[in-house]
């Protein structure tokens, strides 16, 4: 009896997952998609400098970093804006 109520939920979220994709908007190009992979990729880099920067201590490190992230800054700028997702329920 468990097997059942497990698969009926896996299917639904399943079904749920697939449903949510589809009402997220209009889907992107390819090249749309490599832009926001790029983003991401970009933002993920910058959170990462970020925690760095925080806890180095060499002045010559610090500098590196900081130099890395206005770089990662100036990368991001020349992205346009990216529209916000609906909120979802």
């Amino acid at each position: 009896m468990a097997r059942g109520w497990e698969s009926k939920s896996i299917e639904q979220q399943q079904a749920d997952l697939m449903d949510g994709s589809r009402s997220q908007g209009p889907r992107l190009s390819p090249v749309q998609q490599k832009e926001n992979r790029l983003r991401q990729g970009l933002v993920l880099t910058r959170k990462r400098l970020l925690d760095q920067l925080q806890s180095a201590a060499r002045p010559a490190h610090r500098q590196m970093l900081e130099q890395s992230l206005a770089e990662i800054d100036k990368q991001l700028s020349s992205f346009e804006p990216v529209a916000k997702p609906p909120a979802q329920k």
